[in-house]
């Protein structure tokens, strides 16, 4: 497997090994000991998945006192992906990164804690998987606004839809400190 890192410390790209013939394609989405060579070492514990429809845009998401890493892939259809550094202490913070990822490219984003996360879909459906280092945690919820002009995310579709929460998250300069995500878990 092939790992390029991204414009921000810690988000990488995974571009598996993918075995083709005739009959289709064979790739592991994870094996601990590979990931572990290249600086993965969280420890997943949920695994979920998501269907959404053509200009669907889901986030900007994170957790406060339980942030997650995500390793996050689509299984069928096409999204574009994002991430926003939410560390408070990183030279990072605020910045984003953004990438194309398919059932064609098979490509994966490892995203650690302290960051938000958030994709919209660029085909008529898309499958979405990703595994997470924590367990969901309903009242530990955090959110940032997709269209937020500090943050200057260049998403590829024009009024997307979107949810009633994620349309009511505040901007980032409005987020108490407290309020952003403690990368390394509970305190």
């Amino acid at each position: 497997m092939n790992v390029v890192p991204t414009s921000l410390e810690g988000v990488l790209i995974i571009e598996p090994d993918v075995f083709s013939d005739h009959r289709g394609f064979f790739m592991e989405t994870y094996q601990e000991k590979r990931y572990h060579a290249h600086g993965i070492f969280s420890k997943f514990v949920q695994d979920n998945l998501s269907r959404s429809t053509q200009k669907t845009l889901r986030g900007l998401h994170y957790q406060i006192r339980r942030p997650q890493a995500k390793l996050v892939q689509v299984i069928f259809g096409e999204i574009y992906d994002v991430a926003v550094d939410l560390r408070p202490d990183s030279p990072f913070f605020g910045k984003w990164t953004g990438l194309i990822l398919s059932g064609d490219n098979k490509r994966q984003l490892f995203i650690p804690e302290g960051f938000a996360h958030g994709f919209c879909v660029l085909s008529e459906t898309a499958f979405f998987s990703y595994k997470c280092s924590d367990f969901y945690a309903p009242g530990d919820e955090g959110g940032l606004l997709w269209s937020d002009p500090e943050l200057g995310i260049d998403w590829p579709v024009t009024d997307p839809v979107i949810s009633e929460k994620d349309s009511r998250y505040p901007r980032l300069s409005q987020i108490p400190r407290e309020r952003l995500p403690l990368a390394g878990g509970a305190p």
